[in-house]
């Protein structure tokens, strides 16, 4: 039975009241270093997540870190990683496994004395002229602060606060575009034979196989829509100590049918992109044309209520898990690839009060701020610089697959972008609403951005800066009695340089955006 989950509906009423100088919404590593970065300026703050764990993906299997320009990386991110290298014997190391970067997190914690409490779904929020005063939860628990960070992957505090925000692909004319909105064409994960989409090849009357949308295809390139790039599982496999891939509850062998006709039709790569963690595990994400991304799957996903996303979390549950075991299991799946899947399996000493499964489902984007500044693919490819930067990312631009359809009687998929950059500045501003909707809130991971912008920021090292930046900025806030619009940034970036963070990438540094491109690709 899987015991992983995402919404704890048997939750008991608790009517506890919690006042503290900042709530943090969210255990992520943003969750985290914010929280971190408060206590070390002197300021009360409680982190309340929704899960029963803390760190996000980087602690639910996404130790294959995508990392970008290494020099980019400062302040906490650096010592965590450096934390990393230090309890592997290592000068550096940025692949690692899960229970190693919870115990780095939760010492973290533990030294400040930073109280977490789980299993916390916002219910309301409660402002007055702009600001947020208090957060209600669905068990009855209430938050009372100065200051609150939204540190969730759903934007969660950011839409009960009235925040504007997006869900979906803006049209390229929106913020004048070239690699936003639909996207076909692409080069990557791509259907690399002609497979025919129906039940009985060559019939359109017979119905389409499971996964592929009805929808008929009229967009070109560069139209808006309300589709995300897929979510999935980063699975941490083994070959030893391992547990068998087990038969989840609710698996349907049809499922993986249009998966069968392309391993028949030559092609095997569901499994490649299996990167080479520590000890002798891995992080499998995916890769190609059918893989552990349940593509068009979670449209409903950012403004779902609880009990639907909970639907929607199984279900990625028993897609990926019902993949590995189809691969391992069915008879028709030759030999050959049953045999090398069957060497891997569930790593027994990970997750283990889930099953050895992944707690964090990979929720790669979901709601995005529309705030006081946009970032864009003109900020990545440097067209445009900003003017408060806070912050450096460098990973590729990169989305997953949107959508699964059918296009002059073949089955393609569509939305993959995959565009190297060059190191590129995050504007503080991307973090703040817009004043006239609230004014002491911060939002480092579902920030302002385009959705292929966003593709480029979305990495759990970003995430573990901007983090950074919010606690320094809350901080500040606090400091100077203002709205979070209102602070110095003056002062906000020296006492980041001073945090050793990275605000402004260095022209003296070294890097290379193809390389990295190269040795990352498969789209993290």
């Amino acid at each position: 039975m899987w015991e992983s989950v995402y919404y704890y509906r048997k939750k008991e009423k608790r009517e506890q009241h919690f006042n503290q100088d900042v709530l943090i919404y969210g255990a992520t590593p943003a969750g985290i270093t914010a929280a971190i970065t408060l206590r070390k300026n002197g300021y009360s703050v409680r982190i309340a997540e929704c899960s029963r764990f803390i760190g996000g993906m980087t602690t639910s299997g996404l130790g294959a870190t995508d990392l970008g320009a290494e020099q980019a990386i400062g302040g906490l991110a650096r010592q965590f990683y450096n934390e990393i290298a230090n309890y592997y014997g290592m000068d550096k190391c940025v692949r690692f496994e899960p229970h190693v970067a919870e115990r780095i997190f939760r010492t973290w914690l533990q030294e400040q004395e930073i109280d977490v409490q789980t299993e916390q779904f916002i219910e309301s929020a409660v402002l007055e002229n702009q600001s947020i005063q208090q957060v209600r939860m669905t068990d009855g628990t209430t938050y009372e602060a100065k200051q609150f960070i939204d540190a969730s992957y759903e934007g969660d505090l950011l839409a009960h606060a009235g925040v504007e925000y997006i869900v979906g692909r803006e049209a390229g004319t929106v913020y004048k575009e070239i690699y936003n909105g639909v996207q076909f064409g692409t080069q990557h994960h791509k259907f690399e034979s002609f497979i025919d989409p129906y039940k009985e090849e060559g019939n359109p009357s017979s119905g389409l196989l499971y996964g592929i949308s009805e929808d008929n295809v009229t967009e070109h390139n560069g139209s808006g829509d309300h589709r995300i790039q897929a979510y999935n599982f980063r699975i941490c496999l083994t070959k030893d100590q391992k547990v068998a891939f087990p038969k989840p509850n609710g698996y349907e062998r049809n499922h993986y049918a249009l998966l069968l006709r392309y391993i028949k039709a030559g092609h095997w790569d569901a499994m490649k992109l299996h990167t080479p963690l520590m000890n002798g595990k891995t992080d499998l994400n995916n890769h190609g044309a059918f893989s552990t991304d349940f593509i068009g799957m979670n449209y409903a996903f950012p403004d779902a209520n609880y009990e639907t996303r909970e639907e929607l979390y199984q279900k990625h549950v028993t897609y990926v898990a019902g993949l590995l075991y189809f691969l391992a299991n069915d008879e028709e799946v030759p030999s050959v690839i049953q045999e090398e899947v069957r060497q891997w399996g569930l790593a027994s000493d990970e997750f283990i009060d889930t099953d050895n499964w992944p707690r964090q489902l990979y929720i790669r984007e979901a709601r995005r701020m529309i705030g006081e500044y946009v970032m864009t693919e003109h900020h990545a490819l440097q067209r445009i610089f900003c003017e408060k930067p806070i912050a450096v990312a460098s990973f590729h631009m990169d989305s997953h697959h949107c959508r699964r359809v059918v296009v002059n009687g073949r089955v393609m998929n569509e939305g993959d972008i995959q565009i190297p950059v060059k190191p590129f500045m995050i504007d503080l501003r991307a973090l703040l609403p817009k004043k006239e909707h609230c004014v002491n809130l911060v939002v480092p991971v579902c920030l302002s951005a385009s959705h292929i912008a966003y593709g480029s920021i979305r990495m759990e090292p970003i995430f573990m800066m901007l983090g950074q930046v919010a606690g320094t900025a809350v901080a500040t806030a606090i400091r100077e009695s203002k709205p979070v619009q209102d602070i110095s940034y003056e002062q906000l970036k020296q006492q980041l340089i001073e945090q050793g963070h990275i605000v402004e990438w260095d022209e003296s540094f070294v890097d290379d955006p193809l390389r990295r491109m190269e040795e990352t690709f498969g789209g993290k």
